[in-house]
């Protein structure tokens, strides 16, 4: 209902399908409604993390054509204060395409609005409230229609826009999630991301809804206000998979035993390690303390451009081993090869990690410049 209440909202402020939509709102479930509204009627989203610069807001923005943003007055990160609508403010000085803005109130930061251009969130929902909530049918999309734009933080020049498709993405996020996580009807799935990275995409939003899982996010950071604050959130919703960073684990360790007195972790039956390779004395932590040594670690290789879990044990079906990914995913055909392109067998060996073969979330292309894809994942090696 959220979801067709938000999407007539964008209608109502001339959102078509095509348009591109930045999105820069805290953790909060209209992050996710915004999302899925924009996928209901076609518009391709483009979400930035909370915590990028007005210039980073702006390179974004520019280089998809955004017509319309959605923010909040502002948000909560630790004990910090992040006034998101005046970095809003100063990205557009920059930006010529954006027509509206929507505000969402969520710290009651003093802002300002600019007349004809900003609207306040509340005032639209009442707006298709008083409409008498009229159903949004979701647009009928080819599979191959643009679903969202997710930008890499361009370390060299300018960001590349990451494009996902429509059917292909989807089936992919929602087969990996349901596989890797082995996922039973009524589990509840926590996936400490962020919504503005791949893994919040793919594994709080797309994947975990489209195959019925009750998922969960949370706003802020994992130390505060105490570090025990995922222990806190694990019991209070009984929650049966986690899935979090060797970084955020490692940052707990070093918090020693007492965030983890008195905690119940008898709801845990699967974990999950994404972002990075999880170091043994990490994984050994997560496995002993979190998982009572009776939940199976799926570490998981994969990143944007993959859209999602390549290589990663199944779990409670592959034999798991501290610090690897074990094993491609079916249907997944990676390969080492050597700095002339040749392919490198056996054991024991070092090489560059390529896929031979497509699969349905692969990168499509990179928004607005489909050379900079060939040239940056394809024209390495031949074939």
């Amino acid at each position: 209902d959220k979801v067709c209440q938000f999407a007539n909202v964008l209608k109502n402020n001339g959102v078509k399908k095509g348009d591109r939509i930045c999105i820069y709102l805290p953790m909060v479930p209209e992050l996710a409604i915004s999302v899925l509204a924009c996928a209901r009627i076609g518009a391709i989203h483009s979400v930035v993390f909370g915590g990028f610069s007005a210039q980073s807001i702006a390179d974004r923005i520019n280089d998809a054509e955004c017509s319309l943003v959605i923010t909040a007055d502002g948000g909560f990160r630790g004990n910090k204060d992040i006034p998101l609508k005046n970095i809003i403010d100063d990205a557009l000085v920059q930006c010529r395409s954006v027509q509206k803005v929507i505000v969402l109130t969520r710290s009651r930061t003093a802002v300002s609005m600019f007349k004809g251009r900003d609207v306040w969130w509340e005032d639209e929902i009442r707006k298709v409230e008083t409409m008498g909530n009229p159903e949004c049918p979701a647009e009928e999309m080819d599979a191959e229609d643009v679903l969202f734009i997710l930008y890499t933080s361009g370390s060299t020049g300018k960001p590349k826009g990451v494009v996902h498709t429509t059917g292909g993405y989807m089936v992919y996020a929602g087969y990996t999630f349901a596989n890797v996580f082995s996922y039973q009807p009524n589990e509840v799935y926590f996936c400490t991301a962020d919504i503005g990275w791949i893994t919040g995409h793919s594994y709080i939003v797309y994947g975990p809804l489209s195959q019925g899982a009750t998922t969960l996010m949370f706003e802020g950071i994992p130390t505060y206000p105490t570090p025990g604050r995922f222990w806190d959130i694990v019991e209070k919703y009984k929650v049966n998979i986690l899935y979090t960073a060797p970084t955020a684990i490692r940052s707990l360790m070093s918090f020693g035993e007492a965030p983890l007195e008195g905690k119940d972790f008898s709801s845990i039956t699967k974990l999950g390690s994404v972002g990075e390779p999880i170091n043994e004395e990490a994984w050994h932590w997560f496995d002993e303390k979190i998982g009572s040594k009776k939940a199976p670690i799926v570490d998981t290789w994969w990143q944007t451009e993959t859209g999602g879990i390549m290589i990663s044990p199944i779990a409670g079906v592959t034999p798991t081993k501290p610090g690897y990914a074990t094993l491609p995913l079916p249907g997944v055909q990676p390969i080492l090869v050597d700095e002339n392109g040749k392919e490198i067998e056996g054991n024991g060996v070092n090489g560059n990690l390529c896929i031979k073969f497509p699969w349905p979330g692969m990168i499509r292309t990179t928004w607005g410049d489909h050379e900079r894809c060939k040239q940056t994942y394809f024209s390495t090696y031949e074939n």
